[in-house]
């Protein structure tokens, strides 16, 4: 292929390099597995530096989803929940996701359910705000859930 996209042809790679010279441009190797091999003439600089640029470009626009974690405890009260429910507001609101975790200590343990619908009183109090990733799990002494936040149309 020449340096405006033209086929040039089947032709030796002697040929093809003196073209190449010719037009002061690269002789890159595209497919060598093809019968016959298939060459690009190009300056190879200006296309390493473009590749960069767009990779670059690429790492600006895309967002880093953070994990952040909100603790409750089997023996919360409403206005501390409601606390930990606007810092929660406050990750999702910024894109981050939201970990929330209860330990259970001592005779609590016997009792998870009592945990589980603490969670779910969590959920039901942030609304429309954010999604249920994973829902409220049993993990040893503790309980996990995640929330992402909502999709927005």
């Amino acid at each position: 292929m020449g340096a405006d996209g033209e086929q040039l042809g089947i032709m030796s790679s002697r040929e093809a390099l003196f073209v190449a010279e010719e037009q002061d441009l690269d002789l890159v190797l595209i497919s060598p597995n093809a019968e016959p091999p298939v060459c690009k003439i190009m300056d190879y600089g200006k296309f390493k530096f473009d590749q960069a640029k767009k990779l670059k470009e690429q790492r600006k626009a895309q967002k880093i989803v953070e994990v952040k974690e909100v603790q409750l405890s089997m023996t919360i009260d409403t206005h501390d929940v409601e606390v930990k429910a606007k810092a929660a507001k406050k990750f999702l609101g910024n894109g981050d996701k939201v970990k929330v975790s209860i330990r259970m200590r001592g005779r609590q343990q016997a009792r998870p359910e009592i945990g589980i619908a603490i969670m779910n009183s969590f959920v039901e109090m942030m609304g429309e705000m954010c999604t249920v990733e994973k829902v409220p799990e049993v993990v040893g002494r503790n309980i996990f859930m995640i929330l992402a936040p909502a999709k927005t149309k």
